[in-house]
């Protein structure tokens, strides 16, 4: 499964609104726990194994938990059995469609 997903406290009592600490407490779980992924901008996708890749997220979340008072979680995740590699698979199968329509 390839799931996207973000994470962000609230009510952090930071004058300038920034949650970029809390964000790289989660990527850095997500990073470690070497399971392919990927961060924008807006969110990081990672892939795998349910109980794998949901144990993750349950982390990065828990390491937002300290930064605010409630934390907000964002999900969407393809679920395709049999498929793997889809975190580049997705982006070589489009960048493909767009050169053989360019």
């Amino acid at each position: 499964m390839l799931v996207a997903f973000s994470v962000a406290p609230s009510g952090t009592g930071r004058a300038d609104g920034s949650v970029h600490d809390a964000v790289a407490a989660a990527v850095k779980i997500v990073r470690d726990s070497g399971l392919p992924n990927r961060t924008s901008s807006m969110f990081t996708e990672i892939e795998g194994e349910w109980d794998e890749v949901f144990d993750v997220i349950k982390r990065a979340t828990e390491a937002v938990e300290p930064f605010g008072s409630r934390v907000s979680l964002v999900l969407k995740a393809d679920i395709r059995p049999g498929h793997t590699g889809e975190i580049d698979g997705k982006i070589e199968r489009l960048e493909t469609a767009l050169n053989d329509h360019a």
